[in-house]
């Protein structure tokens, strides 16, 4: 009996493999930006599978590049510091102590961690921030918040070097302005600007949450595809998590930069990137342009 059950497992392994096969062939060569975040990056077995993940997905012939905040290392840092966390309206208010700060959590920490974690696996991933050639172009978003940044400009011309010489990019927002100062810039703005500035195939957030609700904050009204119009009406009508929004305002900015496909994913779930990208249901939310993509089947639709 131990034996057929052996042979019973062995045969649903190799259907898992097969179906994968499809969705291989249809992102080979193709680039994916991941923003990671949340409880994925906090927990260090999720953080474990998730390297696994990427590097699968590089190995495969996908083209992943990892845009990484890191708020919470931010605060931790700050306060190990002695410096109390300041918000306005949501946002870090971020003065010259502070940049400081944010580069030592997110360059200093934050980066090298998420690098080793993938060079456990082979020497694949390599560690850049905002600052590094050129990068990230910012302006400064308003007076009362120190230096915090929108983005003006992504010259992605080293992130693309990266790629052809098949490493994984990992990027720590942080970018500069004209004058080359500093600025922290939210990690799902600039997610969403790089990939519009590669072309990329699909843009991925790893959230806390299942995806998108019709009816926040329902599980079971979970969206699994969703087109702009549809995103912009659960807005309209309040029907997003504050949280929500910026991601949400980010994937349709990045849509409409080019980006094919934006995905929000729970990455508290293990192996949640291959369960998007390798399976025939996905999971999480998938949100497209029109309407007609949005009926799409599988997890490469």
């Amino acid at each position: 009996m131990a034996a057929l059950d052996r042979i019973t497992d062995a045969h649903e392994r190799a259907q898992v493999l097969a179906e994968a096969l499809p969705y291989i062939r249809e992102f080979a060569g193709k680039t994916v930006v991941i923003k990671y975040g949340g409880h994925a990056m906090e927990d260090p077995a999720l953080a474990e599978l998730f390297a696994q993940d990427v590097v699968l997905m590089h190995l495969v012939g996908i083209n992943p590049v990892v845009v990484h905040g890191g708020g919470p290392q931010i605060s931790e840092l700050m306060q190990r510091l002695g410096k109390e966390p300041e918000f306005v309206d949501g946002l870090r208010v971020t003065d010259a102590e502070t940049v400081d700060i944010v580069r030592m959590a997110l360059v200093g920490k934050v980066n090298r961690e998420v690098v080793a974690a993938f060079n456990q696996h082979g020497a694949f991933a390599v560690g850049l921030s905002g600052e590094d050639a050129g990068l990230l172009t910012v302006r400064t978003r308003d007076p009362r918040l120190g230096f915090v940044g929108d983005v003006e400009r992504v010259d992605p011309a080293i992130v693309l070097r990266l790629l052809r010489e098949d490493l994984i990019p990992v990027i720590a927002t942080v970018g500069v302005d004209e004058s080359g100062q500093a600025h922290n810039v939210n990690a799902d703005t600039v997610a969403a600007a790089i990939a519009g500035a590669l072309g990329a195939a699909k843009l991925v957030y790893l959230t806390d949450v299942l995806g998108v609700y019709e009816d926040y904050p329902d599980e079971a009204s979970l969206i699994s595809r969703i087109d702009v119009s549809g995103m912009e009406r659960l807005l309209a009508e309040g029907k997003v998590g504050e949280g929500m929004i910026p991601k949400l305002r980010s994937c349709i900015d990045a849509l409409a930069a080019g980006v094919e496909r934006a995905h929000i994913l729970d990455g508290r779930v293990p192996h949640a990137l291959l369960l998007e990208f390798f399976t025939r249901e996905g999971i999480g939310t998938m949100i497209t342009r029109d309407a007609d993509v949005a009926t799409g089947t599988g997890g490469a639709a």
